[in-house]
């Protein structure tokens, strides 16, 4: 079994080893009777895979999803692969303005994935964009996504860096780094800076001093301190929400990252849409086709997917049925289903 994975374990990070090896044994354990049918190397060498290709995040619970820094970076790659259409091709108010969602709305997609993901992190992404409580307000996907990779990734730094202006703005030096111990769900409730103001701020000088410091000592992600530092020696002084916005819109700091593309590349992925193209080929091949069609042929049409497509699939669906009884198709389970 560990022959069989090695090359996928050094993929992983290194630090985490062990908490994929829990997690594959858990899924072993509860799906003993399935995983037998076909081996436990197997398993193991499809579910470390899976982690290499970072498909192991899909549906599952937060607490999962947020674990690692190679899950939140999968996290973030898959939603943007998944929903990179919904900015492309405009949302739900495209007919006014292009590409734009909810902070709601941007939520619902996030739960397609992870069911359990909280909304306290959505808003939070959200407001690094609208500067404001206003939620209901529109959002482009790139500005969500953006803000999103750094409220998701850097959740715990983040939590520590608004204690710190905190502190600074209320005249204090804090000489004790701040460094949140719990997931990042479940930090204590901090009421957020106020930037309303635009001549509110604190030194940008001391303010890097003070994140220099919560880099070294933090056991969690940070943004890449030299970054930092080139960010605030532009200013001379910084808000809070300023902050997190030129974290955003930093493409230095996507790029360390690693998890999403240029922004100018956002709605580039080449690989995906050669797959969706196969995929529209394909239906679009099944739904021209007659009762005439040769029965090996029909054989390859998914079950599962026949009662959610509506006419053109109707009398490929009868002849499937009338040659395969095995499958269980028929018109009650249309009708049910739909």
């Amino acid at each position: 079994i560990l022959t069989s994975v090695s090359y996928s374990l050094l993929f992983a990070a290194q630090r985490h080893v062990l908490t994929y090896m829990e997690d594959a044994v858990s899924q072993l354990l509860e799906n003993r009777e399935d995983i037998s049918q076909y081996g436990i190397a197997r398993f193991f060498t499809e579910y470390f895979n899976s982690v290499r290709q970072g498909t192991h995040i899909l549906f599952r619970e937060f607490s999962f999803v947020q674990a690692t820094p190679h899950n939140r970076a999968s996290f973030l790659r898959t939603f943007w692969r998944c929903f990179r259409t919904v900015g492309k091709n405009g949302g739900k108010y495209s007919s006014i303005c292009y590409y734009l969602l909810t902070a709601q709305e941007y939520h619902c997609l996030l739960q397609l994935l992870c069911p359990d993901f909280p909304m306290e992190l959505t808003q939070k992404a959200a407001r690094i964009v609208l500067m404001d409580d206003a939620m209901d307000c529109l959002m482009s996907f790139s500005d969500f996504l953006f803000a999103f990779q750094i409220q998701f990734y850097y959740s715990e730094f983040l939590e520590s860096v608004a204690a710190i202006y905190q502190d600074l703005l209320a005249g204090k030096n804090p000489n004790t780094v701040i460094v949140p111990t719990s997931s990042s769900g479940q930090h204590r409730q901090r009421q957020p800076p106020n930037d309303c103001n635009p001549l509110e701020g604190v030194e940008a000088s001391l303010f890097y001093q003070c994140l220099e410091s919560l880099c070294d000592r933090s056991k969690y992600s940070c943004p890449p301190s030299a970054l930092v530092k080139e960010m605030l020696s532009n200013v001379q002084r910084m808000t809070f929400y300023g902050f997190l916005m030129a974290l955003a819109k930093d493409q230095g700091i996507n790029r360390a990252l690693g998890a999403l593309p240029d922004k100018g590349d956002l709605f580039l992925d080449p690989a995906m849409d050669q797959e969706i193209e196969k995929l529209v080929a394909q239906v679009s091949g099944l739904s021209v086709s007659g009762p005439a069609s040769s029965t090996a042929d029909t054989a390859n049409i998914p079950v599962r997917n026949s009662p959610r497509i509506n006419s053109p699939w109707k009398p490929l669906h009868h002849r499937r049925k009338m040659d395969a009884e095995s499958e269980g198709s028929n018109e009650e389970t249309d009708s049910s289903e739909n």
